[in-house]
């Protein structure tokens, strides 16, 4: 996992580029390896924390099997960042820094994420 630095923004726009992040994931040239979507999914719900990790939804015994070994393995990525004790503010900047780097690293529409962000 990414680490950050303490000072890595003031406190004010940390909640900004976390959402400006979330929305660049969403334009990345190349869909990231898997590994790295469980880390973004992990942080992001670490993030956001709605529901809380212990109100969260757990895959259901009736889940098709792919489907519930999926929901496992979300649930444990995001279980495991619990664990570590990381806040809810410390996974923004974390996802934050991650999208950055996969902007880098595959690509990124900007063309795309300003369209969609004058339309709205």
């Amino acid at each position: 996992m990414l680490t950050t630095a303490q000072d890595w923004q003031p406190r004010q726009s940390r909640g900004l580029a976390f959402k400006q992040a979330v929305n660049d994931s969403r334009y990345l040239k190349v869909r990231p390896s898997d590994d790295e979507m469980l880390e973004l999914y992990s942080l992001y719900k670490q993030g956001i924390q709605d529901p809380p990790f212990a109100l969260a939804p757990r895959p259901g015994a009736f889940d098709l099997l792919a489907e519930r070994m999926k929901g496992k393995a979300k649930i444990k990525a995001w279980q495991d960042l619990v664990h570590e004790g990381l806040t809810p503010e410390q996974a923004q900047e974390t996802y934050a820094v991650l999208v950055d780097s996969l902007k880098v690293k595959y690509g990124f529409d900007q063309q795309a994420a300003s369209r969609e962000s004058t339309s709205k």
